[in-house]
């Protein structure tokens, strides 16, 4: 089977949604499976049970900080996005079919582990809390919805992020979780087309894939999902 994956750059958040929708529909045609890779301008989103006891700053402080809160329809709690932070979509949909809701999201996982450990960084799966951890450190959040069999939304790695925004938020419902990051981890500045290249190749692997690059014609129309998540984040 075949990847086709698309560099999106830096992308705010509705911008790469309205992408989303519009590779979904694509992909529910098709059967394809695409990646899509990009990094934020600052958004607090929450998932789609909108728990906004999860947001600890007040709105008139967000808005110093310039910070928007953004309800979505993934599953999980609140968390930030900003530069600096690799998001990466999978919109799959064969692929999907072939290994299932459970395992999709186990994938997801171990490809931000297998990219930390890429970069020196001896990150795990932790059972009951998904993400990618380094001891209790979290370093890489998975939320997804699916919407006919094709998924939508995706996984985030914490490289060069800024960590100061995770303050305004408990992380995915966390209260005494630390937030890390690559660098943190490491001492040093990684190249994010580093970091990208990496989480490409993990991806691949890790659902038995190729990879090509996604034609731009795929991300031409938009369409609109309904409310709901499976509960990953």
């Amino acid at each position: 089977m075949v990847i086709y994956a698309a560099h999106l750059g830096l992308t705010t958040y509705q911008e790469a949604l309205q992408i989303q929708y519009a590779v979904h529909a694509h992909c529910l045609r098709t059967g394809q499976n695409v990646l899509l890779l990009t990094e934020h301008f600052p958004i607090l989103t929450l998932g789609y049970r909108r728990l906004q006891e999860q947001v600890r700053g007040s709105s008139v402080l967000l808005a110093e900080q310039g910070l928007a809160v953004v309800e979505t329809e993934r599953g999980g709690g609140a968390t930030y996005h900003g530069p600096g932070q690799l998001v990466a979509y999978p919109i799959f949909s064969s692929l999907l079919r072939r290994v299932g809701v459970r395992q999709f999201v186990e994938h997801l996982e171990t490809m931000l582990c297998r990219v930390s450990q890429a970069f020196g960084v001896s990150a795990v799966r932790r059972p009951g809390f998904p993400g990618a951890w380094v001891e209790s450190r979290k370093l890489g959040a998975v939320g997804v919805t699916i919407r006919r069999g094709v998924s939508l939304h995706g996984c985030a790695l914490n490289v060069n992020l800024d960590l100061r925004p995770f303050s305004y938020i408990i992380p995915c419902g966390l209260t005494d979780v630390i937030i890390t990051s690559l660098r943190q981890e490491t001492g040093a500045m990684l190249t994010m087309s580093e970091v990208e290249a990496c989480m490409r190749l993990e991806c691949a692997a890790g659902f038995a894939a190729t990879l090509q690059e996604m034609p731009d014609e795929w991300c031409s129309t938009e369409r609109k999902t309904r409310p709901g998540a499976l509960d990953h984040d």
